[in-house]
């Protein structure tokens, strides 16, 4: 099953998808996209580890997403992706332009064949007002077009608000 598990900063969308894999009764490996280059990311990472059971495996991975899922990706394992819109947001800070098609374009093309199951959690940036700088823009645009593409695939999609899920799509929570 792949689900998609949107909402805004401090939503409760990442203990939501923790909750879910959990809930799995898989094992659970944690695929984290973040690049914790200050000491703000440093914080939001070592929040988010300690609240992970010990038991999960983790993988570090920035931007190669689908090699990583297509690598990881079991009938017993429960894959949680956190979080896609940092992934985004790293294929975006790249010299190379063509790499963010190529990344994206993998991923979806990789889904139908994944086993087990996958949990997406990614930042819902589009229901604010347009961003002024080009490079803002761009990643709302992107995020939104890579958000439709997967809540078209995914079986579940849900938006989550202020810790309460609203599903949009599959089987209510």
């Amino acid at each position: 099953m792949l689900q998609l598990i949107l909402g805004g900063a401090r939503s409760g969308k990442s203990r939501l998808a923790e909750k879910l894999a959990t809930d799995s009764s898989l094992a659970v490996t944690y695929i984290a996209t973040s690049q914790p280059l200050d000491g703000e990311m440093n914080a939001r990472v070592a929040h988010h580890r300690a609240r992970r059971p010990a038991e999960w495996g983790l993988i570090e991975e920035p931007l190669a997403l689908a090699r990583v899922l297509r690598e990881t990706a079991s009938a017993e394992r429960c894959l949680l992706v956190d979080c896609l819109t940092l992934w985004l947001t790293n294929l975006l800070m790249l010299d190379n332009p063509e790499r963010l098609a190529q990344e994206r374009e993998a991923l979806l093309d990789c889904l139908a064949a994944l086993p087990g199951e996958v949990i997406f959690v990614s930042n819902e940036t589009g229901m604010g007002v347009v961003p002024l700088g080009e490079l803002t823009r761009r990643y709302v645009d992107e995020a939104g077009w890579l958000h439709q593409a997967l809540a078209e695939r995914c079986q579940r999609v849900v938006l989550t608000v202020a810790g309460l899920p609203l599903t949009l799509k599959g089987t209510a929570l």
